[in-house]
């Protein structure tokens, strides 16, 4: 039987900016039970949201990164049908062969449902997994549990996971997926939201750094044919090093003079595209 504990409500945490309807949304996920799945552009704070969620309510965090070749029991449990053999072998172990229990290890999904105190799974980038996978994941979530083959067993959660899915809309995900989900789409942060975020990264940040260095990173981001446009967390970073640069000058800024442009940008095609937009236009 699951264990129902009412949460307090998520509001935010020290470093995490979020609007009214991102906080409700939230809310109503963990009181509904269901998973939020959250779509946005790299780098809008989807995967920093869980964090957020975990660390303001103080439970643990396990976080499953999907890879594009990952089928659904490597989430739930592995078998280590090697070691096995070769304690079979060799005899020079400390575990029991005829115990196949001895030789599994729970994923990340495994790992939330047993234990001990309520968690929040983070399914990271569930884009990259095929169809199957995603449809099988949702059936295992909605049961709350799921079998163990190798024992015939059936490990049921104890304490049903706060679940946050993220998406990077590379691909479409299927009907019933969505259909079982609670969805939000993350925008990416206005000019005064930014500011926001700089300030709670940055209490003691100077005006005239912060102001001048949102309104270039903006600019930067509208530079034709840029295939990975920078993110927050590389506005923070690039603020971080223009504060650390004693000779930076925030009224450079606004003239063209952008220092640390890989900071902001890491393709190399994108690199040179901002450099060459900058250069063609000092006062772009």
């Amino acid at each position: 039987m699951l264990q129902k504990k009412k949460d307090k409500g998520f509001t935010g945490a020290t470093q995490y900016i979020l609007d009214d309807e991102l906080a409700k949304i939230v809310n109503i996920s963990m009181a509904l039970e269901m998973p939020l799945l959250l779509k946005g552009e790299p780098g809008t704070g989807k995967t920093m949201l869980a964090h957020a969620i975990a660390g303001s309510l103080n439970m643990p965090l396990i976080v499953l990164n999907v890879k594009s070749s990952m089928k659904l029991v490597d989430a739930l449990y592995q078998y280590d049908t090697l070691t096995r053999l070769n304690d079979s072998r060799f005899g020079d172990s400390n575990r029991n062969v005829s115990n196949i229990e001895d030789y599994l290890k729970m994923g990340k999904i495994g790992q939330a449902f047993t234990a001990d105190v309520r968690n929040v799974l983070l399914i990271d980038e569930i884009d990259k997994a095929d169809t199957d996978f995603q449809d099988d994941m949702l059936d295992v979530l909605d049961q709350m549990q799921f079998d163990i083959i190798e024992t015939d067993k059936t490990i049921s959660t104890k304490h049903r996971p706060v679940i946050v899915i993220t998406s990077n809309a590379k691909k479409d995900l299927s009907d019933p997926f969505l259909g079982r989900c609670n969805f939000h789409h993350i925008a990416f942060p206005d000019p005064k939201m930014m500011r926001k975020i700089i300030d709670v990264h940055f209490p003691d940040v100077d005006d005239a750094l912060a102001d001048n260095a949102i309104s270039a990173f903006y600019k930067m981001r509208k530079i034709e044919a840029i295939e990975k446009r920078p993110a927050t967390r590389e506005l923070i970073n690039w603020v971080r090093a223009l504060q650390a640069d004693t000779d930076f000058k925030p009224k450079k800024l606004p003239k063209g003079d952008v220092p640390f442009l890989g900071i902001l940008f890491k393709k190399s095609h994108d690199y040179a595209r901002a450099q060459v937009t900058l250069n063609r236009n000092s006062n772009y």
